[in-house]
């Protein structure tokens, strides 16, 4: 019986006798209506549903620098905002409301004049639509909300089923709203073409300016592209005759406004008569489209936008979590500091020629919260590889990374585990060593070549399987503590020293410090049963990157708390409701005694004076502390054929770590020191412009000396 109801309706909107049931539900109360329509045709209206839920349409989401002026980059499927109609230019509500439906504020919703039009000129052979603002954006809505494809055909399919649930629900839809607020969603929804949906982005896109800002020949063009945005294009050079059709289409807006007293006919005159300047700022979306790139933002940006991926509040998996970045209109306040960015940038590129293919890398973190301040690298952030030089390695992995690429070079992910940092690894023995009680002025007579009880298939002692390390320098030989040992680098004193803690201590002490262990390889060896029998581990053989390097002595630096990197200040939905995720995580990983007690050893590599005077002229990078000009502490580290050199700095306010590599050619043995040397301390000393200089609370005798 209901399936017959329903066809009856149907053949009867052939007929022309749909129009009685519109205008009986539009105007009539229930009893009158009953004695106009057919029992059939009743009941088929009657039982289509009333309820209109409607979910947000996707909306762009804006990443900002710290300053929370500087955009950085624009995340989105539809390029959208929503503003409310206070911030809409009340010129460009009169246009919109004269292009689309004149009689917005008299009808409930359907426009009975207009579908008695619409049906009459349409059974002569013509085609009018009669949907009023209401039902258009009651179809729009229906689509954006639809939960399946069959979902998205029901409400954007040409069908007289779909015309008859839209009126209903456009009437319904104005017994919960009010006019001003039913305009306000059509405007946001509304598609005006060339990239732009809704007029906050079709302000933008097409005159580079807000809504409110909209003059009467600006908002007559707008409102007329709504109609057919694929035809009318006034933006679009290579199709001259869009723009024409456009302009035509506004003439029809300007006579609408007059008949609808918006404007004198005067003003009309006056307004086509203005010029008319197009902008077109289609903007593009995504970290390749970073204002500034001179500035090699983008890798920042990315580094932001993997952090999100990871971030479970943001959704069940990868995917979904996209999807709310790309729809979800948040507002996104990054740690990005621009002051020091431009530094790091300015220093990087002052330190290695355009034309080398070795990567100088740069990461600061702040201590204390965690946030990443900036990231740069002497490459360009690009999907054009085209002019990219090829891998040395036998061509096997295709072009390399330089000088653009979008890999995550600086944070790691993907297939980037990250680089060898040498000796900065010896923090993280120092560290298990102090925690099992060992103080630091521990002695070890350090020899040339130290025969260790660590099995190895190379570096063997001659006759044994036994790894046998060396010193980078026969000078580095003779009686050391933690403080000369660390402030030399030498081989031969810490080797014994992980004897002593036990690798794997030392190993637990660097993931506690936020060192990830991405290769596979270096995994295997941290979690297995044989984490004990990776003594090279003091070496950093291990790979890592310089956001995590920068991170783990951050936390020295924060008294031995720590602070997940995080790309975060602030992030806010499209209600402007501030959310919780990314504020700083932050945890206890080592005792803060032990903590300080590795600061002041660690002050001794770059030529500062540690708080217990006993460095004893020992520094491998002795120009840092003169540089910076503050309390400082850091490590250099480099692999033994220098295929890459590091070198992490740090004041109690800004940790920056750098590596010098080649990531296409791990083998290249052609790492300068120099070069992040100068750079990382150039950048802490920038970075610390203005700031007050703070000095680092002593370690306690006890842990200094022993009983």
């Amino acid at each position: 019986m209901r399936e017959q109801a329903i066809r009856k309706i149907l053949s009867l909107l052939g007929c022309g006798v749909i129009a009685g049931v519109v205008v009986a539900a539009a105007a009539l109360p229930a009893a009158a209506m009953a004695g106009a329509l057919t029992t059939a045709g009743m009941t088929a209206f009657d039982n289509l549903p009333s309820d209109f839920t409607s979910l947000p349409a996707p909306q762009s989401s804006f990443i900002y620098a710290s300053d929370g002026k500087t955009l950085l980059a624009m995340l989105y499927d539809e390029n959208r905002r929503d503003v409310p109609l206070s911030e809409v230019a009340p010129v460009m509500q009169q246009a919109i409301v004269a292009s689309e439906d004149t009689r917005f504020y008299q009808h409930n919703g359907v426009d009975l004049k207009g579908v008695g039009r619409a049906l009459v000129a349409n059974n002569g052979g013509s085609s009018q639509g009669a949907s009023t603002l209401t039902m258009q954006y009651v179809r729009q809505s229906a689509i954006y909300s639809a939960k399946t494809p069959e979902d998205v055909v029901a409400a954007s399919e040409r069908t007289k089923t779909r015309k008859i649930r839209e009126m209903k629900l456009a009437m319904a839809l104005e017994q919960k709203l009010s006019k001003k607020e039913i305009l306000e969603r059509y405007l946001n929804i509304a598609p005006f073409g060339h990239g732009a949906w809704g007029i906050y982005a079709a302000s933008h896109v097409y005159f580079n300016k807000d809504p409110k800002d909209l003059t009467l020949p600006e908002a007559a063009l707008l409102a007329g592209l709504v109609q057919a945005p694929s035809v009318y294009d006034p933006a679009d050079a290579a199709h001259p005759e869009k723009r024409e059709a456009a302009l035509k289409r506004r003439e029809h807006v300007f006579d609408q406004m007059v008949k609808a007293k918006n404007i004198t006919a005067q003003q009309a005159d006056e307004a086509r008569q203005a010029p008319l300047t197009i902008t077109d700022q289609r903007l593009s979306q995504g970290c390749v489209s970073v204002p500034y790139p001179a500035l090699g933002a983008g890798f920042f940006c990315d580094y932001l936008y993997r952090w999100w991926l990871e971030q479970p509040a943001f959704g069940a998996d990868a995917y979904e979590r996209e999807n709310r970045l790309r729809s979800g209109g948040y507002t996104i306040i990054s740690s990005l500091d621009m002051g020091i960015q431009q530094a790091m940038k300015r220093n990087v590129d002052a330190k290695i020629k355009d034309t080398d293919r070795r990567a100088l890398m740069l990461t600061a973190v702040e201590p204390g919260t965690g946030r990443v301040l900036a990231m740069a690298t002497n490459r360009t952030f690009s999907l054009d590889t085209s002019g990219n030089q090829t891998n040395p390695d036998k061509n096997k992995r295709g072009p390399g990374s330089f000088p653009n690429t979008t890999n995550p070079l600086i944070g790691g992910g993907g297939d980037v585990h990250g680089y060898q940092a040498g000796s900065t690894f010896k923090m993280f023995t120092m560290l298990a060593a102090l925690e099992q009680g060992m103080p630091l002025n521990t002695t070890i007579d350090a020899p040339a070549t130290y025969k260790s009880k660590y099995i190895t298939d190379s570096t063997n002692c001659p006759g044994t399987h036994f790894w046998c390390p060396s010193n980078a320098s026969k000078s580095e030989q003779g009686r050391f503590d933690m403080w000369t040992g660390f402030g030399k680098s030498v081989n031969t004193y810490f080797v014994p020293l992980i004897e002593r803690a036990g690798a794997a201590k030392a190993i637990d002490v660097a993931t506690r410090l936020g060192i990830k262990f991405r290769e596979p390889g270096d995994q295997e060896r941290a979690t297995g049963r044989g984490a004990d029998q990776w003594g090279s581990f003091t070496l950093g053989v291990s790979l890592t990157t310089p956001v995590d390097l920068a991170g783990a002595y951050a936390t020295l630096a924060n008294d031995g708390t720590h602070c997940e990197p995080t790309p975060i200040l602030e992030i806010r939905d499209a209600s402007g409701k501030k959310l919780d995720t990314g504020k700083p995580k932050c945890t206890r990983a080592v005792d803060a005694d032990v903590a300080r007690a590795a600061v002041d050893a660690a002050r001794c590599p770059v030529g500062d004076r540690g708080g217990l005077g006993q460095c004893r002229g020992a520094s491998t990078a002795s120009g840092v502390s003169a540089t910076v000009g503050k309390p400082v502490f850091g490590k250099t580290g480099t692999t033994d054929t220098n295929e890459s050199a590091t070198l992490v700095a740090s004041t109690r306010q800004v940790t920056v770590a750098g590596i010098e590599a080649d990531p296409d050619w791990p083998r290249d043995p052609s790492a300068d020191h120099n070069h992040v040397d100068a750079s990382v301390s150039e950048t802490l000393r920038d970075a610390m412009a203005g700031k007050p200089a703070q000095d680092f609370p002593a370690p306690s005798k006890r842990i200094a000396f022993g009983k």
